[in-house]
Formats: C-alpha cells, sequence, structure tokens
C-alpha cells in the first residue's frame, strides 16, 4: 500500500490513510493492529484525504479526478463528484480543502475550484388527508364514521375510532363541485349540496346516486343544507345564490331520480333575502335561521312558512356603512337550544358571526335585538365556524387563521345587555389555513377540518388526538395512542402561531394568573434573511451534500406513543394557561406542554 496522505485527529484518536488499494482506512494510533474502519468507494488509488472535524466530514480524492464526501461518525459516502461533472481536466496535481470557505482547490491542467454548499436537513412531509382543501366534513353517529369533501368533490369515510380511511368515491367527470354535506335522520344516506344548484342523496358506504334534487330555475351554488322532521314529515332544505328556501319532502315511496323542490312560502317570495343565502340552521320543533350575504339574519316557523324575526347584523366598529360586502356577511349560524325552547325568554338564544371577525348574541323573544357582542380573536380575523355543547355551556369559535377559541357562554346573555365578553376558556392553533366546519362530537371530541387539506380530531380542551390519515391509528379510548403532547410540525413552524404573552414582553411577573392569561393571544412573527452577495464566480462549480436523513418514514412513526395520563374531560376548567408556551420539535411533531 502507498500512503499518499494522512491526517491525524487528536480529539478523536483517529488516523486516515489511503493509497494504491483504493481503500481508505481509519486507525487508532494508540491501538496498533488492525484498522478500525474501512472506507470502500473508489475505483481508483486515493491521492489526496483531508478531515474537516468542525463538519464530521472526510474529503477524498482518487486518480481518476473523483471526488468523494464522507460521514466521519458513521463512515459512510455522502457524495460522489465525478471529472466531468466537477469540470477537472488532465492530470490530478494537487489538491487542497480550506475550511474557511468551505471549498476545495483541485489543480490539474486547470485549478477547479470546488465550492461545498451543506443543504439542509429534509422537512417532515405532512400528513393530509385530501390532495385537496377540505370544503366539509361530518360525523355520522350511526356508524360512528367521519365524511369528508374536498374541492374536487372526493368524499372519504373514515374510521373515527381508529382515523383509517375506509373508502371514496367521487362525483362523475365533468358534474360540479361538492360545497355542502348533511345526513338523513336514519344516519344511513348522504345528502350533499353542490355548484350546479342541485342537492344529490347517496348510499356513501356504495357511492351510488340515489336521487337529484334539483329546481328549474337559474343554476346557482347550494351554500348549506339541513335535514329536519317537522310533524312526521321529513325534508330537505338548501339555500344559496338563488335566494330562496328550497324544500324537498324525503318520501321513502318516491323511486323517482329526480325529485322538484315544493313550491317557495309566500313570505320567502315577497319578504325573504335580497342577498344570496350563506347558512341555515334549524332548532326544533319549528324554528329556521337563514343568513345572508348582505347581513340580514331571517327566523321562520318551518312548519307555516312565515317570517318568524328579521335581524340586520350590526355595523363594523370603523363606522362603515355599507350594506353589502364580505365584512358584513353572516356565514354562521347556532342556535342555544336549551335558552330557544323557551319563547318567553329574554335571553340570548342565538349566535352569528358578524363584521371584524365578531359574534353576536341575538335575543329574538321579548323584542328582538342583539344583546352581546364580542370578537374572539384580538386581530379580529373572520370566524369561519361556530359549535355549541348541548347545554349551551361552551361556544367554539374557529377563524380564518386556524385558531379555535373556547368561551364560557353558560350564563353570557341571560340577564339581558352584555358589556363584556365571555371568559375565554382557551384557545389553541388547529390549522395554518381557515377552519371549514367544526363539529362537537360525542360531547367529548372536537373534529375540525380545513383548506390546509387536513381534518384532526381535538379533546375539548385542546388536547390532540391525531390527523385523519396519520400512519400509525390511534385508538379513540386510549389515551396513550393520542397525539398530545405533540401537534402537527407545520402549525408550530408557522409564523403566526408564535405566542405573545405578557410574562415574554417582560410586562408583568411570571406569578401573575388567572385573567391576565385570558389576554394572551397570538402573535406575527416573521422573518426574512439577510441577502448577502455571493463571493462565488460565475464559473464555479457547487458540490451539493446532504446531511443525514433520520430512517423510517420521516414521521417518527417508529417512536413508541408518550405514556400519558387521560386528558380531563368535560368542560375546561376556567383559567386554563395557553398551551404555546413551551415547546420542543419532533420530526413529525412538536411537542406542546402547558406553563403553569
Amino acid at each position: 500500500m502507498v500512503l499518499r496522505d494522512s491526517n491525524p485527529i487528536r480529539k478523536k484518536n483517529l488516523l486516515l490513510t489511503g493509497g494504491m488499494d483504493q481503500i481508505i482506512r481509519v486507525w487508532n494510533p494508540y491501538l496498533p493492529g488492525e484498522p478500525t474502519g474501512m472506507l470502500r468507494s473508489h475505483t481508483a488509488p486515493v491521492i489526496y484525504i483531508h478531515v474537516s472535524a468542525e463538519d464530521n466530514k472526510i474529503f477524498s480524492m482518487s486518480t481518476d479526478n473523483t471526488i468523494k464526501i464522507w460521514d466521519l461518525e458513521t463512515n459512510s459516502c455522502l457524495f460522489t463528484a465525478s471529472s466531468k461533472a466537477s469540470g477537472i481536466r488532465g492530470e490530478p496535481g494537487a489538491c487542497l480543502y480550506l475550511p474557511g470557505p468551505g471549498a476545495l482547490r483541485v489543480a490539474a491542467d486547470i485549478l477547479a475550484p470546488l465550492h461545498l454548499r451543506l443543504s439542509s436537513p429534509h422537512k417532515p412531509h405532512p400528513v393530509v388527508s385530501h390532495k385537496e382543501p377540505v370544503v366539509c366534513c361530518r360525523y355520522n353517529s350511526t356508524f360512528r364514521q367521519v365524511i369528508s369533501c374536498s374541492e374536487a368533490s372526493v368524499v372519504k369515510v373514515w374510521d373515527f375510532e381508529m382515523g383509517r380511511l375506509l373508502s371514496e368515491f367521487t362525483e362523475a367527470p365533468g358534474t360540479a363541485e361538492i360545497t355542502c354535506l348533511t345526513f338523513d335522520s336514519s344516519g344511513r344516506r348522504l345528502v350533499t349540496g353542490g355548484r350546479d344548484s342541485c342537492l344529490k342523496i347517496w348510499s356513501y358506504n356504495s357511492g351510488h346516486c340515489l336521487h337529484t334534487l334539483k329546481h328549474d330555475g337559474e343554476q346557482g351554488e347550494v351554500c348549506d343544507c339541513t335535514y329536519l322532521e317537522v310533524n312526521q314529515n321529513k325534508c330537505i332544505i338548501g339555500v344559496g345564490w338563488e335566494r330562496r328556501i328550497d324544500v324537498y319532502f324525503d318520501t321513502p315511496c318516491d323511486f323517482h331520480h329526480f325529485r322538484k323542490p315544493q313550491p317557495h312560502w309566500q313570505d320567502d317570495l315577497n319578504h325573504g333575502h335580497k342577498e344570496d343565502i350563506l347558512c341555515v340552521a334549524h332548532c326544533p320543533p319549528s324554528l329556521l335561521a337563514t343568513s345572508s350575504y348582505d347581513g340580514e339574519i331571517i327566523i321562520w316557523n318551518v312548519i307555516s312558512g312565515h317570517v318568524y324575526r328579521k335581524l340586520n347584523s350590526p355595523s363594523s366598529s370603523d363606522g362603515t356603512e355599507d350594506r353589502e360586502g364580505p365584512e358584513r356577511s353572516v356565514s354562521c349560524l347556532a342556535f342555544l337550544k336549551t335558552r330557544a325552547a323557551n319563547l318567553e325568554s329574554a335571553s340570548a338564544s342565538l349566535m352569528a358571526t358578524g363584521p371584524a371577525g365578531s359574534v353576536t348574541f341575538w335575543r329574538l323573544f321579548s323584542g328582538a335585538r342583539p344583546i352581546a357582542n364580542f370578537a374572539p380573536s384580538r386581530d379580529k380575523a373572520q370566524v369561519s365556524s361556530t359549535v355549541v355543547t348541548a347545554g349551551d355551556a361552551c361556544a367554539y369559535v374557529a377563524d380564518q387563521r386556524g385558531f379555535v377559541h373556547v368561551c364560557d357562554v353558560e350564563e353570557h346573555g341571560l340577564q339581558g345587555q352584555e358589556l363584556q365578553p365571555p371568559t375565554n376558556v382557551t384557545f389553541w392553533r388547529a390549522h395554518v389555513s381557515m377552519v371549514t366546519p367544526l363539529e362537537l362530537i360525542e360531547e367529548e371530541v372536537l373534529l375540525s377540518s380545513s383548506l390546509d387539506r387536513i381534518m384532526r380530531l381535538w379533546r375539548r380542551d385542546g388536547a390532540f388526538s391525531g390527523t385523519f390519515g396519520q400512519s400509525s391509528p390511534w385508538d379513540i379510548f386510549t389515551p396513550a395512542s393520542w397525539s398530545h403532547p405533540r401537534v402537527p410540525h407545520e402549525i408550530l413552524t408557522d409564523p403566526q402561531s408564535m405566542p405573545a404573552h405578557p410574562v415574554l414582553e417582560g410586562g408583568v411577573s411570571a406569578t401573575c394568573r388567572g385573567e391576565e392569561q385570558d389576554k394572551v393571544v397570538e402573535g406575527k412573527a416573521s422573518a426574512e434573511p439577510e441577502k448577502t452577495s455571493d463571493p462565488r464566480s460565475p464559473g464555479d462549480c457547487i458540490l451539493e451534500v446532504k446531511e443525514d436523513s433520520c430512517g423510517g418514514d420521516g414521521f417518527g412513526s417508529d417512536r413508541p406513543p408518550l405514556e400519558q395520563s387521560e386528558p380531563p374531560r368535560g368542560t375546561p376548567a376556567l383559567g386554563t394557561p395557553s398551551i404555546y408556551q413551551s415547546l420542543r420539535s419532533d420530526p413529525e411533531f412538536v411537542s406542546l406542554t402547558a406553563l403553569v
């Protein structure tokens, strides 16, 4: 063996040699005998070796002008640069590594400067539930399944208890996109609305379209639909751009594929909405609420078809008087059903979205008027979805930035006008984009979906259960299988997830609690790296080397789940601290631990 270059590394007690046999040997100078490692990859005699202890890299060159970069810890070859790709021509004369600029100089017929550029480690590939943004999803209590639909009208059926995909189907090519969905009273059929003004009834287990419901008027998007039973009559109600309420009776003896709606209510024709209807909500036995693009809310008696109340959303705080526009539109409605059951109640019984990210509580009886108005989000992000617990104790409000706010509304609006907002129990970032629908499942689990193509399950207190479509299924009855206290990686790395807290800002002592904790809000952080001039010349060649990647699938799926006790059930305790305060990075998820 001919030794052409050697390089002792004192801290690691290593000596590297290379020669005619094309092998690089690793020796311990204090342990004579056999080499401790052998690097086999060159196909020609090795003429140069350099070790960069700072980077844990070995650079070697052979007589065929091939340059290799090795990992000092694992002795594995990271990168091979051929003479053609590196621009080295002629017989190699000398080679020198410059650690300052991170460059390798090779002298042959010409001097070839090779710059080393280390690429950043691979980012974990995010788990997605759909390939396109998720526009709607619902829980089916009959089969304990979750049904979701994307912008491409791909309908997926998921196992709620484990998060696994069971089946999927899609609309026929050329048909309009699905915009909303609901179930019939038995839970055995799926009802969807589309951009072509049609409602369709599906057997979602087989993906077969059973009926198509369509009116003869102008085509327009169906924005929302609901299924209800009134006096033993079952019907489907659809609302949208037509600005009318379409009522279709669901009769089991009607086997016609195409069905037409009932004649419009006379009050709907004479005193109905003047703009596109965006939302519909039902409160048994007889109340129906619809809201439109111009901010008008109409309460209907669904039995008689008469208008019961007309409400107009409050103007924005900036004093603008625009009667129309996205800032004035009401896209979400939710009845406080325990209060609405009492027709003589003077308390608020309807919750509706409003301008500038606000939520308005409306009194419907004993003089209809707004009696409370507040904005859950400090930066007044537009509210995109709301859901209320069965006993009207808590309201879950999601916004366009992906945050979910939990408000204690059990006593809010009971005694008349409210000047203070309800207590903010807690909040968390559920998605990095707008949350589409929220649904509370069995009063214990919150289902969320978003335009970020993801559907997730959360406990009522914000503990993360999992993402539909993740590689390892969860068991909804086994807390150890949940992802808590981890949250998805993309949430924590998004700048809008950065916290803003009085303690972090130095404004108050770390022992302050109670109301000061309720003021914890999400902060915005954005940083752009400084642009520096590139010291390389235009003709320089670049060697791009990738750092070692972790094994497995890149998601940490081989890592055993964290052992933990079952999170508290029921209504979250008031004063619960924000969970965005102690962070630990993970390849797939990021751990968030509450700071008390």
